[in-house]
């Protein structure tokens, strides 16, 4: 049955891959203080953008949700 109204659909944006420079300009630490937290496992690790290729990167909803769970974290979840 025809409404006479437009169906719009929404999409979600596609995921959006943020490289070295700016993961460590979102957080705003140097590079030795990123590569330092990823070899401890205190920040994620970044992934291989093209397989086989040496170039890498973070999602960038991964680093928005370490960035919320340190927030949570050191505010005692508030």
């Amino acid at each position: 049955m025809d409404t006479g109204f437009t169906t719009i659909k929404q999409f979600a944006p596609p995921p959006r891959v943020l490289r070295h420079k700016g993961v460590k300009e979102k957080l705003g630490l140097s590079s030795a203080k990123l590569f330092d937290m990823v070899a401890k496992g205190l920040f994620p690790k970044p992934f291989p953008i093209v397989p086989g290729g040496r170039a890498v990167g973070w999602l960038e909803t991964d680093v928005n949700q370490w960035i919320e769970n340190q927030k949570n974290t050191s505010s005692g979840g508030r």
